[in-house]
């Protein structure tokens, strides 16, 4: 293994994928939310950097090229499982996020059975696009998140019970807030829309690589 910056860039991201939902366990909303944001944040953006490094200093080595995609996808999986649990199992968040899922996991498959032949599945530029919606999409789910309590505070008070009445719906009638009509809200369907392009270049990226391995799953 060579440990080098673009290698330890690596690392730190695999760390953080797990670090997200650890977020959850350890601080209320919305703190949770804000930690979990920035953590992902970070991580997302040492995505391109390690890589830009890599190629720079000339650095690639075969530990960095085995790890990376690994670190993206458990970034993307835990993310998308922690924002489909505290959407209350939204299935407009659900279904893009299982269409995300089951091919990750599908190509994954894929990747290992073909063992020496998997170079055939090298990484595309629309594959690339992909981790990037996917990253945007999440990101922009765990402002929403964030930014909602604070909003939602500003209008109604502090009172913990009072802001989980309105994130809940319960009490949105007495006090007279309906915040799904709010402008703030354009966040949440925003995000959805990204997450959405983001399942769709995913089943495309994942076509084209079972297109390309379909060869080596014929039998003689």
């Amino acid at each position: 293994m060579t440990w080098n910056l673009p290698n330890a860039l690596t690392v730190l991201r695999l760390l953080a994928a797990p670090g997200v939902a650890v977020m959850f366990l350890y601080f209320n909303r919305p703190w949770a939310d804000w930690f979990a944001l920035v953590l992902f944040t970070v991580a997302a953006v040492t995505d391109w950097f390690d890589g830009y490094l890599a190629r720079t200093w000339k650095q690639e080595s075969k530990f960095g090229a085995m790890l990376d995609p690994i670190a993206d996808k458990a970034m993307v999986v835990i993310a998308l499982l922690v924002i489909t649990g505290f959407s209350g199992m939204n299935p407009w968040i659900l279904l893009p996020a299982t269409l995300i899922l089951f091919r990750e996991v599908f190509v994954s498959g894929l990747r290992e059975f073909l063992g020496e032949t998997a170079g055939l599945l090298k990484v595309t530029n629309l594959a690339k696009w992909k981790t990037t919606a996917q990253m945007v999409a999440i990101a922009v789910l765990f402002a929403k998140g964030a930014f909602e309590h604070y909003m939602i505070e500003q209008t109604v008070g502090m009172d913990p019970q009072i802001v989980a009445g309105v994130l809940a719906g319960e009490i949105e009638d007495e006090v007279g807030l309906r915040w799904k009509d709010t402008g703030w809200n354009l966040s949440w369907y925003g995000g959805i829309a990204l997450l959405w392009v983001a399942a769709a270049l995913t089943i495309a990226t994942g076509w084209d690589y079972f297109r390309k391995a379909l060869p080596f799953l014929r039998d003689k």
